[in-house]
């Protein structure tokens, strides 16, 4: 239920007992050089950033975070290599003011009162983020109107040009199930979906998906993003009520199940 309430994109891990923070000995007692908000929210910078810019209302964050209930009980801890993609709109209030103090680079603890974490806990939260990215807003590309000379094309018309390089070596397969995220485009530049909009990655089945998709997606590696220019028969050709024609989709593949 706690996860739900806080409406995290978690990565439920495992922990090993030698994994677990031990709460911080400020858990209960904020430090008096700690910032006050009107709200309630308390908050300490606790390692300094390198960027300049802080997130928006709307922005879409990578992240890692640990937190605790105000008794030390551990909530969540996601730890490095992993990383949390997750939209300022979907944090609980009081994290996302305390998120939109930061820059990246930087650690902050928050202390949440409970009027602060959604209404649901009858206790407040102690939660450490670090934050590594803001993630900018989808842009339609230049290219959106069809593939460039040097995509690479396959022999059911498939068009697709890496992007960003990878840092899996492992290919999902047609009966994998992955996490993306991703935003697409008609030729024409209108936007129709984008989970980055939306702040939340999305999981399926490639065998559960358009043709399009189960192809490509076979191609990319974990941490790659690849635009793909799908052509109608690859997509929605016999489905009226979603869009038509070529559609244009960037792809960032987040992990293979």
């Amino acid at each position: 239920m706690l996860r739900r309430i806080l409406a995290l994109a978690f990565l439920a891990l495992p922990l090993l007992a030698a994994d677990k923070p031990a709460p911080p000995a400020d858990l209960t007692n904020p430090p008096a050089d700690a910032e006050r908000a009107e709200s309630g929210l308390i908050t300490k910078r606790l390692t300094q950033g390198t960027g300049t810019v802080k997130p928006a209302s709307d922005s879409l964050l990578r992240v890692r975070y640990t937190v605790w209930k105000e008794d030390g009980s551990l909530v969540q801890h996601v730890a490095a290599p992993q990383t949390v993609f997750i939209g300022v709109p979907k944090m609980i209030p009081g994290w996302g003011q305390a998120a939109q103090q930061m820059v990246v680079g930087e650690t902050r603890r928050a202390w949440i009162p409970k009027a602060l974490n959604g209404g649901k806990l009858d206790l407040g939260l102690v939660i450490d983020t670090e934050l590594l990215e803001v993630v900018d807003a989808p842009v339609t590309p230049a290219d959106v109107a069809a593939p460039p000379a040097d995509a690479t094309v396959t022999e059911s018309g498939l068009a697709y040009k890496v992007l960003r390089a990878g840092t899996g070596i492992v290919r999902p397969r047609r009966s994998s199930s992955v996490e993306v995220h991703y935003s697409g485009w008609s030729t024409d530049g209108v936007m129709f979906d984008s989970s980055v909009r939306r702040g939340q990655t999305s999981q399926f089945r490639l065998d559960e998906v358009i043709k399009g998709w189960t192809e490509g997606l076979q191609l990319m590696v974990e941490g790659e993003k690849t635009r793909f220019w799908i052509p109608a028969k690859l997509a929605y050709a016999n489905d009226k009520s979603r869009p038509q024609g070529m559609l244009v989709f960037d792809i960032e593949l987040v992990d293979i199940k």
